[in-house]
């Protein structure tokens, strides 16, 4: 779970590029995006290349179970979430979103 613990911001030119998640150690995670005013957060388990994120809260009410799929490189995030909550995990990372993680 440690490689993925930190600051991961979404890169420039994507949809939703500034949004950010924090995971942390105790695997708790929190996101924003400021433009929206959206706060979410709730936990995470990493399997492998595999993330499940129940989250808790969320702004606008999306909250329910996110599974995902991810891959780290050095300070790059790539991750791939399911499109709503209970969603099937996606079956690569095709569509997946770029992150950077801060320092």
């Amino acid at each position: 779970m440690s490689e993925i613990v930190g600051k991961w911001v979404q890169a420039q030119g994507q949809p939703y590029q500034g949004l950010w998640f924090e995971f942390k150690q105790e695997g708790t995670f929190t996101a924003e995006y400021e433009p929206m005013g959206i706060v979410s957060g709730g936990t995470y388990v990493v399997d492998s290349e595999m993330i499940t994120m129940q989250q808790t809260e969320h702004t606008l009410g999306f909250t329910g179970e996110f599974k995902g799929r991810f891959t780290i490189d050095a300070d790059q995030l790539k991750m791939a979430l399911a499109a709503g909550p209970s969603g099937a995990r996606p079956a690569d990372l095709s569509e997946a979103r770029i992150y950077i993680k801060e320092q």
